[in-house]
């Protein structure tokens, strides 16, 4: 977030200067007004890069093995362009070196999946998926993976047919 900052005065501040070149350049005939509005301009700009911009740069950066599953998408009315275009404020990844089978379950696969949101911290949620029984359960709160832990009880969730956890590990 403070890079972000910085960016956005830098961009204000070059958007300033290049109003001001511009107003030298034709010798004072622009009007001085131009000054701030080249700076709210350019900062307005760098703001909407940087959230435009924000998935492709950690999409690109994810380590080998991961897979993006769900992609948030967001439009509010603050930022009436994003009406026009949504952006990307979120998404959930799925890291397949994590993938590991329990020997006590064999239709259970066991696997990491990375939260990540603008302006967050990734958030690590490991998850056990029963690809026969179409359902799932979050790990976060089991100390061991046993046949009893895993049992009926354990607080399942269906998962449905269009599920993307299902679509990427049950395929």
């Amino acid at each position: 977030m403070f890079l972000t900052l910085i960016a956005v005065f830098v961009a204000g501040i070059g958007g300033a200067g290049l109003a001001m070149a511009l107003r030298f350049t034709f010798r004072g005939r622009l009007p001085a007004w131009i000054t701030p509005l080249f700076a709210g301009g350019a900062m307005i700009a760098a703001t909407i890069s940087t959230e435009y911009t924000w998935f492709s740069s950690q999409t690109d950066n994810l380590p080998e093995g991961m897979e993006v599953i769900v992609t948030r998408e967001r439009a509010a009315w603050w930022q009436p362009w994003t009406y026009i275009r949504p952006y990307n404020d979120g998404f959930i990844a799925l890291d397949r070196a994590s993938l590991r089978m329990n020997d006590a379950l064999p239709d259970v696969q066991l696997v990491n999946l990375y939260v990540y949101g603008r302006w967050a911290a990734i958030t690590e949620v490991p998850m056990a998926v029963d690809c026969a029984a179409s359902r799932q359960l979050t790990l976060i709160d089991l100390p061991d993976l046993s046949a009893e832990t895993l049992g009926p009880d354990a607080g399942w969730v269906g998962l449905g047919p269009e599920d993307p956890l299902r679509a990427a590990l049950c395929s």
